[in-house]
């Protein structure tokens, strides 16, 4: 693998921001939101380097079960990176970093032959509205994991340890509603780009992908709706939340699991 030192240098550097930004919600460490930002961003730097080599190919996109994973993990490190320089997200690290950094390991030991060639401008828009859906929703989840502890903790009047440390929890609640709203709306446009732009989304190579889509939209409209009109929160939110970004995975990584890691065909 040519981007071999690359790959090296992003998962020190993820794990790194990742060990930190836990140790410091443990109050084990002072908070270091720049010297966390500086290795995250390190770190998608080299990454860039790795997707760039396994990823898109002059002939086509090289998308196995593990070139798709690290790809998604680097656009969700890119994008929680790029989002805490107006929001307190970067405690979402914790969990997201550590998880872009397994995905490289995982593509250094599992590479695949698969290739997508002859893609049409109309596919790469539905392609890219899926996967920063997919990665807002992400970054939603561990919000979400975030607010549910906060709001128990409160309830139950643990003020301290990482209490402490997280933005208020209007704050925190208004910024998952935030994730989750934008998410939604670029899978809204991914599903319709889907029906416009694919021939046939019912396909039997398709057709699981596009029942899961559907029924995590649902689900996030679902507790858009709640949120709105009934005032969900705290762990009904986070259960939503979760369950909604479970169904995009398994509809996303599904087949490709199927395939490469049950049947070893690509």
């Amino acid at each position: 693998m040519q981007a071999l030192p690359f790959a090296i240098l992003a998962i020190v550097c993820y794990l790194a921001a990742g060990a930190w930004q836990a140790l410091a919600l443990a109050r084990r460490v002072p908070p270091r939101t720049i010297l966390v930002r500086s290795l995250g961003l390190l770190a998608v730097s080299a990454h860039t380097v790795v997707v760039a080599h396994s990823v898109f190919l002059g002939h086509g996109l090289h998308l196995g079960l593990f070139e798709s994973a690290s790809l998604f993990s680097w656009l969700i490190a890119a994008l929680l990176i790029a989002v805490s320089l107006f929001k307190p997200l970067l405690n979402a690290g914790v969990g997201l970093f550590p998880l872009a950094a397994l995905t490289l390991v995982a593509l250094m030991l599992y590479p695949s032959r698969m290739v997508e060639s002859n893609v049409s401008p109309g596919i790469v828009f539905h392609i890219v509205t899926s996967s920063v859906a997919s990665a807002l929703l992400s970054i939603a989840a561990v919000q979400a994991v975030l607010v549910a502890f906060q709001n128990h903790a409160l309830k139950h009047r643990h003020t301290r340890g990482i209490i402490q440390v997280l933005p208020a929890l209007t704050s925190m609640e208004r910024l998952l509603f935030e994730l989750i709203g934008a998410g939604l709306l670029l899978l809204t446009a991914a599903i319709v780009s889907g029906f416009i732009f694919i021939d046939n989304l019912f396909a039997q190579h398709l057709v699981h992908k596009t029942v899961f889509s559907l029924a995590a939209w649902l689900v996030f409209t679902g507790l858009l709706i709640g949120r709105h009109w009934l005032g969900w929160r705290g762990a009904r939110a986070m259960r939503w939340t979760l369950g909604g970004c479970l169904l995009l995975v398994l509809g996303y990584f599904g087949t490709k699991v199927a395939l490469q890691l049950i049947f070893n065909d690509i």
